[in-house]
């Protein structure tokens, strides 16, 4: 099941997108085609790489692209469209070619991840949303996958819902993190709607609710004694938490059959708390109960309180998560890169006097190449659309600005990253479930090399151009610097 994007989102689109295509109309250009490329040109959190995610509720959202009277009458209402504009607007028909990425592959800055071709008018109307859509699953996504691998195998429940900065935000962040390798969530919408697995334990409230934290803890444990997780802050972790954990776990749970499953710490000194903890509960006959932590946590925290030797053995990671705190934007653009005229494809490029801001032109598809006997991503591979890549011979790459840095790699294996998923407006692609985006992921995060994943200062992974591709970048931009 997916949440319900059948809402009428086709005016989730900034203004100059319907002002421009009016223009568009009225110069006769409506049927005109156009290419625009999704790129991002810089990764959150300085990172090595991004993970791709949203194109789901993206297709969702194609799908379901139309006008309805009352959007109509809205822009009637604002006096700046003809009629005739408006008519072509009350019988829009989705009609673009659309190709992506995989939900859960690694990207990169400058390679496109989405690519749209198709009615110009139309290509331009999509462009906020398929901003919106990747930009935020992306975002929280590569954040999940950061915390995860700072977990070092421990499952990480994301925590954030009520951190959030909307219901969407909430429910589509709980999906991105599963994505990026979160265990499970708090958020229950998300589990019945994705399948993600719900859990929960319990607030202070609940503690401070009852007469004493004895009380309390016995009181859950009676109530879910196949689950018993206590949070053990309320008032004192070691004096009253933990020891009324384990006298609960004598008195309640054991006559019954069942064990704590763990105790959770939301505040504190974690390290030295998680490591007390643990002697108190191994002494007291309880090895099995694990501990959790939580409270603002995120993955330089996770990192330096396994390195300080916390025994911790699950993680509850909230606003700093779900909102991507330390790093709130992934910067995704959406540039025209060629226009046709009598029926070709004619490059248009973005020039800037900040040269990370120049666009490349054309039509393209990309490649990644892989070591064969290691099956190591090597580096990824821009060309022209039409191209292919002959992995039985080598091949040079070389370094788009500074192009002297060149490499010559044999022994690869050369993969489409772009999958078609809209051909004339009709969804051909199957969007494959949550849990094998997730699995994907997993496998793909096997490809990179570790130097490429590391928080601080990693790797740069390339991404270069075809030499066809770059000399076309070139040329236009020598003719632009001629004019």
């Amino acid at each position: 099941m997916s949440i319900d994007m059948k809402r009428n989102l086709t005016m989730l689109t900034d203004f100059y997108e319907i002002t421009m295509s009016n223009g568009y109309f009225q110069h006769g250009f409506q049927d005109r085609e156009a290419v625009f490329d999704m790129f991002f040109r810089r990764i959150p959190d300085d990172g090595g790489f991004a993970i791709f995610a949203g194109l789901e509720q993206l297709i969702e959202y194609l799908q379901n692209l139309s006008f309805t009277s009352d959007d109509i009458d809205y822009l009637r209402s604002k006096g700046q469209f003809s009629e005739a504009f408006l008519d072509y607007l009350k019988h829009f028909s989705f009609q673009c070619d659309i190709w992506s990425m995989r939900e859960g592959t690694p990207i990169f800055p400058y390679e496109p991840v989405v690519i749209v071709r198709g009615p110009i008018i139309q290509a331009q109307l999509v462009e906020t949303m398929v901003l919106l859509t990747i930009n935020h699953q992306s975002l929280v996504a590569t954040k999940a996958n950061r915390i995860a691998r700072a977990a070092a195998g421990r499952p990480v429940s994301e925590f954030g819902s009520r951190r959030a900065q909307s219901y969407d935000a909430a429910i589509l962040g709980a999906r991105a993190t599963y994505i990026g390798g979160c265990s499970s969530t708090a958020c229950v919408i998300a589990d019945r709607e994705y399948g993600i697995p719900a859990v929960g334990t319990m607030a202070h409230s609940w503690v401070q609710v009852f007469d004493s934290e004895y009380e309390a803890f016995k009181n859950y444990a009676e109530l879910y004694p196949d689950n018993s997780v206590f949070l053990v802050d309320t008032y004192n972790v070691l004096k009253s938490g933990v020891p009324n954990t384990i006298r609960v776990a004598n008195e309640v749970l054991k006559p019954l059959g069942f064990r704590p499953k763990a105790i959770r710490i939301d505040s504190g000194d974690i390290a030295y708390l998680s490591k007390k903890a643990r002697k108190m509960l191994d002494d007291a006959g309880y090895p099995d109960c694990k501990i959790m932590a939580s409270n603002s946590l995120d993955e330089y925290l996770i990192r330096d309180l396994l390195v300080q030797g916390a025994q911790l053995d699950l993680f509850g990671v909230g606003e700093n998560l779900i909102t991507s705190k330390s790093d709130p934007v992934f910067g995704g653009v959406y540039k025209l890169v060629a226009v046709e005229q009598n029926g070709t494809l004619v490059p248009k490029i973005k020039v800037s006097e900040s040269i990370e801001k120049i666009t490349t032109p054309c039509f393209k598809n990309l490649y990644r190449f892989y070591n064969r006997d290691t099956g190591r991503a090597i580096a990824d591979y821009v060309t022209m659309h039409d191209e292919t890549v002959d992995d039985t011979r080598p091949v040079t790459i070389f370094d788009p600005v500074a192009t002297w840095k060149k490499k010559t790699i044999s022994n690869f294996r050369a993969e489409c990253l772009l999958v078609q998923v809209f051909e004339r407006g009709k969804c051909i692609y199957h969007s494959p479930t949550l849990e094998q985006i997730k699995q994907y992921c997993a496998a793909q995060m096997e490809t990179l090399w570790d130097e490429v994943k590391r928080f601080e200062h990693p790797h740069r992974y390339y991404v270069d151009l075809s030499d066809k591709l770059w000399k076309e970048r070139n040329d236009l931009l020598e003719k632009i610097n001629a004019d």
